[in-house]
């Protein structure tokens, strides 16, 4: 039982270098090259996953003396797969950061543009909302507003105001 054991600390071993030389490469990609190796490391992350079970598996099979050593063991395997883990993610968070500021585009023309954008809309906004005030002064002086805030408090109030106020 422990020569099974032994064989998934082997293969185990080969996978886990092959993930960390890959973990390594996946900033230094780009393109589809970089998609593929993500997906590659993520399969033969699952596959460490399935190596674990199975190695958890026979140490339960393992005689009481001698299984608190290959429990240990275990142990120190599934750490190392969590920091895999951990450095896979932090290679993905590169590389998605990476890829949105190539969408993004970092530019200086670009941000100049925008710029010029935002300026450009917020003088729209000013002169809209000068009009705005201008068609309240309008109606205030004209007597308008009152009527239409008296109709407004009518439709709050059940709309019994309102229809009396057609009805003139």
């Amino acid at each position: 039982m422990s020569s099974d054991f032994e064989a998934y600390e082997q293969d185990f071993g080969t996978i886990t270098a092959e993930i960390t030389n890959k973990i390594g490469r996946i900033p230094k990609l780009s393109g589809e090259e970089k998609t593929q190796l993500v997906l590659n490391v993520d399969k033969q992350l699952e596959e460490v996953r399935e190596l674990l079970e199975q190695m958890d598996l026979e140490v339960r099979e393992i005689p009481i003396q001698s299984r608190a050593m290959y429990n240990s063991r275990l142990k120190s395997y599934k750490q190392e797969m969590e920091k895999l883990e951990k450095d896979f993610k932090r290679s993905r968070i590169a590389y998605s950061d990476e890829v949105r500021n190539e969408l993004l585009g970092d530019d200086a023309s670009s941000s100049e543009s925008q710029r010029a954008h935002l300026l450009d809309n917020t003088e729209k906004l000013e002169r809209s909302s000068r009009r705005l005030e201008a068609g309240y002064q309008i109606a205030v002086e004209t007597g308008t507003y009152s009527v239409m805030n008296w109709k407004r408090s009518g439709a709050v109030l059940g709309g019994g105001v309102q229809d009396s106020a057609e009805d003139e």
